[in-house]
């Protein structure tokens, strides 16, 4: 059984002290595949070291994420740009970019342009994108509405929205980024996800954030990935074989790994 965790910060500073048996542990669990996305101009340099460390397993992502988007949002883009310019690493998408109006919305005007950039960026490179939404879905729907395209496509991460924003989301070529919130008691999710097929979700954990139940309020890493899988084969009523089979085949498919 082949699991792909497709949002995982594994070179973030709470793996510090055990990242190399984090990532030995999810092996053993059938992780196979590591999707990093970046957060900001700091965490480019610890991503490019995990991915020289393990070549064949982590796939980096470049992008500015919407909480990092401040007075020098435009340098930092031309930075973040730089990289895919000189071509130094294969990075698979253009992310974690998106909208974020949980922590603030004093900001709202710069997180939208620079959403806007780098959805632009991901049309000119023929990349996906992976994007944040909390607290933002009708300013992300709007943008993405505007900027469709026939290669616009990439992932809702951590999809936590209503069966309505769901078929939203695929209607415009996304596919959902389904992590531990779906463990939750009470969380939702699993009835949204009960209308939705199989071929529009991929696995995620988020690491270190949101770990799923029975380890929720723990750090998260990415051998918890098969909690995520269990509880959606429990929601999809199948084995978990098949969801191990068909998340890592989307995933496959929509980053060309």
């Amino acid at each position: 059984m082949i699991l792909i965790d497709s949002h995982c910060h594994l070179y973030a500073e709470q793996f510090s002290k055990d990242r190399d048996n984090c990532v030995e542990k999810a092996l053993s669990e059938g992780v196979r595949k590591f999707l990093l996305p970046n957060i900001d101009i700091d965490s480019i340099e610890p991503m490019h070291q995990l991915v020289e460390d393990y070549p064949n397993q982590m796939f980096p992502m470049m992008g500015l994420h919407p909480c990092s988007v401040d007075q020098n949002w435009e340098n930092a883009l031309a930075k973040i740009y730089s990289y895919f310019e000189s071509q130094t690493y294969p990075y698979i998408a253009v992310g974690e970019i998106g909208i974020d109006l949980y922590w603030s919305k004093d900001n709202l005007a710069e997180q939208q342009a620079a959403f806007r950039e780098q959805i632009r960026w991901a049309k000119q490179l023929n990349l996906p994108i992976a994007i944040h939404v909390r607290d933002s879905f009708e300013e992300t729907f709007a943008i993405l509405e505007e900027e469709k395209s026939s290669s616009l496509r990439g992932v809702f991460h951590c999809f936590t929205g209503t069966e309505d924003q769901a078929k939203r989301a695929i209607k415009l070529g996304f596919k959902l980024g389904i992590g531990g919130v779906v463990t939750f008691k009470n969380g939702g999710l699993d009835k949204t996800l009960a209308n939705v097929d199989l071929e529009q979700l991929i696995l995620e954990t988020d690491s270190p954030y949101l770990a799923p139940h029975p380890n929720r309020g723990q750090r998260n890493e990415p051998s918890y990935l098969l909690y995520i899988a269990e509880k959606l084969a429990i929601i999809k009523d199948c084995s978990i074989e098949l969801i191990a089979r068909k998340t890592t085949d989307n995933c496959n498919e929509l980053f060309k790994l």
